[in-house]
């Protein structure tokens, strides 16, 4: 059985769907879900999610850094931290860094590569406080994520980077920090090289899957919308990539994410 560890079902790509989505993924043998968020409003749809389908699908609450400046209250950090006390929360996430979408209106590049490190840092700060990992987003930002990454060195902090398509040398930093990476859809494309390289060269015990849905459709269904059910394609081809069995995989996957989600 395999986990999808990153799947966005509040999305309104999915609305009136979930029923269907929940049992297209068991049919394809992806038997537990987490409900990633990407801010104050979705947070607590994914704990309804989670309450709905008890033992299938897991939440998480948390800003993502594209949302950094719709924040309407100073008071966020408090919400999220009592949004995380609930039993189904298993991480706060996603959070990070994204450089490569242009800053908002009224934000220059630095006043909001500032505004989005100080979101990040706030929502770490907080994982510790309250001993859960961290989902982690970081496009075209990898230095600057993994130098506030380091800035935890020696906390309980935990976590994963997410869809991850860097070389295996800032895979290496990622572990030396003791956090994991996931690989999504992309890992499929055929002009995905180097993350496939990289994919095959990535420690057993240190990665996870994911869709990242409705996004990043893997093959062989690349242009259809993405549900938790692909997590099996992306695992088929990350099996035939490290050249060992389907069911290896999936079995060390999902024991990677029940350790590090602490889920059973």
């Amino acid at each position: 059985m395999l986990i999808d560890t990153h799947a966005h079902l509040a999305s309104p790509k999915f609305k009136g769907d979930v029923d269907e989505i929940i049992k297209n993924a068991a049919d394809a043998g992806v038997d537990r879900i987490i409900a990633i968020a990407c801010d104050l409003e979705d947070s607590p749809v994914n704990i309804e999610l989670a309450e709905k389908y008890p033992g299938t699908v897991y939440a998480t609450v948390g800003i993502h850094p594209c949302y950094a400046h719709e924040i309407a209250t100073d008071d966020y950090i408090s919400i999220l931290r009592k949004l995380s006390t609930h039993e189904k929360v298993v991480a706060i996430g996603e959070i990070g860094l994204d450089y490569y979408h242009a800053p908002p209106t009224g934000f220059t590049g630095e006043t909001w590569r500032t505004r989005q490190a100080e979101v990040f840092r706030a929502q770490l700060d907080l994982a510790v406080k309250v001993d859960l990992p961290v989902v982690v987003h970081q496009r075209d930002s990898n230095a600057d994520t993994m130098a506030i990454l380091n800035e935890y060195r020696g906390t309980s902090l935990r976590a994963v980077l997410h869809c991850f398509t860097y070389d295996i040398d800032h895979a290496k930093r990622a572990f030396d920090l003791g956090h994991l990476v996931s690989f999504t859809g992309v890992v499929t494309y055929p002009k995905a090289q180097d993350v496939q390289e990289m994919a095959a060269l990535v420690d057993g015990n240190k990665f996870m899957v994911e869709t990242d849905c409705p996004y990043l459709t893997p093959v062989p269904r690349r242009g259809k919308r993405c549900e938790p059910a692909d997590t099996k394609h992306t695992a088929m081809h990350l099996a035939k990539l490290r050249g060992v069995d389907f069911e290896s995989l999936a079995s060390e996957t999902t024991q990677t994410a029940e350790a590090f989600f602490k889920i059973d």
